[in-house]
C-alpha cells in the first residue's frame, strides 16, 4: 500500500508499467464536473470509476473488507474525507467465501489492523496483497477509483 498526495504522483510512475498513464489521467482531469460512472482510459488495462456517494459507517465498510487479484486500485479523493481500514492479506485468516473472478473481489471476515484518513488531494494505492475497507466517514465522499490491471 502507498498513501500520498497527488502532487507527488511522479514518484510512483515507475512502480508499475501502467501507473504513468493512470497518474497522467488523475493529474490532468478535472473531476469536479464529471458524472459518477466508469471512464475508459486503456480498455481493460486501465479504467476509472468516479464515485460520489454517502460515506458509510465503519461496521458497514468492514463487513465488505476486500482485496483484488486482477486489478490494483489507485483511489484518489477529491471531495470529503475518507477513512479506510487496512490489513495485509498474508495476515488475514478468515476469507468469506471464494474469490469472485468476475467481480475481482475476495472478502475477509478479519478486522483491519488500522485505519487512516485520506483528505482531498490524497490517494491510496492498494495492491492485491492490501485488504481494505473504504468509504468510511460522514457526508459525501467524492473520489476516483483507478483500476490498473496487474499484468
Amino acid at each position: 500500500m502507498i498513501i500520498d498526495d497527488l502532487t507527488q504522483a511522479s514518484k510512483y510512475a515507475s512502480v508499475h508499467p501502467r501507473f504513468e498513464k493512470a497518474f497522467e489521467y488523475l493529474t490532468t482531469t478535472d473531476f469536479t464536473n464529471l458524472k459518477p460512472g466508469k471512464y475508459d482510459i486503456d480498455g481493460t488495462n486501465i479504467y476509472a470509476m468516479v464515485v460520489n456517494e454517502e460515506a458509510v459507517a465503519m461496521l458497514d465498510s468492514t463487513s465488505e473488507f476486500e482485496c483484488h487479484n486482477t486489478y490494483i486500485d489507485i483511489q484518489y479523493v477529491f471531495g470529503g474525507i475518507e477513512t479506510i481500514g487496512y490489513k495485509s492479506r498474508p495476515t488475514c485468516i478468515e476469507p468469506r467465501g471464494n474469490y469472485d473472478a468476475k467481480k475481482d473481489v475476495l472478502f475477509f471476515e478479519d478486522a483491519p489492523d488500522f485505519f487512516f484518513k485520506l483528505q482531498p488531494g490524497q490517494f491510496g494505492i492498494y495492491f492485491p496483497e492490501d485488504v481494505h475497507a473504504p468509504m468510511i466517514g460522514e457526508g459525501k465522499i467524492r473520489k476516483v477509483v483507478m483500476k490498473i490491471k496487474v499484468v
